[in-house]
């Protein structure tokens, strides 16, 4: 019914909060199914991760940038927030609420999205239960490793796809 991306998504956005790896996620999916277009439904669930990263890490600009382009996406996909399990009008109403408080530099707060389907709900707790995450703590602000995971992760991985990438442009 929804795609297991999607699912993995909702699962570290209400899990262990690791938005960072919400974005990376998505953003794989969305090259695969969407050839890249900006105004896809994925992009804006990767610019509402990518906001939540920025707020949680006290980048404000940055935050109300992202979800400013997340909203505008998302307000223009109503219907597919809808077929996704949310409850439209209040996750676009929870969003402009948050961009507010983002503008007045409030502090970062976890956010739990407003998913009205039972059946995606179970499958996302049994998700995080399997993978020993509690289901809509709050986030773990003495974490740095995952506040700061953009400048903390491995990133050898992305280096040599890149050096073989200019490899095969030779």
């Amino acid at each position: 019914m929804y795609p297991l991306e999607y699912i993995k998504f909702i699962v570290h956005f209400h899990g262990d909060r690791d938005y960072f790896e919400c974005h990376e996620i998505l953003e794989e999916y969305w090259k695969q199914t969407e050839d890249y277009h900006k105004n896809s439904i994925w992009v804006g669930f990767i610019l509402f991760a990518v906001s939540c990263y920025h707020h949680r890490r006290l980048n404000y600009h940055g935050a109300e940038r992202t979800l400013k382009k997340a909203l505008d996406i998302f307000y223009n996909k109503r219907e597919k927030l809808t077929d996704l399990g949310l409850q439209t009008n209040v996750f676009i109403a929870d969003l402009q609420k948050k961009y507010t408080e983002i503008e007045n530099r409030q502090p970062y707060e976890s956010y739990n999205m407003p998913i009205k389907d039972p059946v995606l709900i179970q499958r996302a707790i049994e998700e995080c239960t399997s993978l020993g995450l509690a289901w809509c703590c709050a986030s773990d602000l003495t974490n740095l490793d995952l506040i700061h995971r953009h400048s903390r992760r491995d990133r050898s991985e992305v280096i040599a796809e890149r050096d073989a990438a200019l490899q095969n442009k030779r």
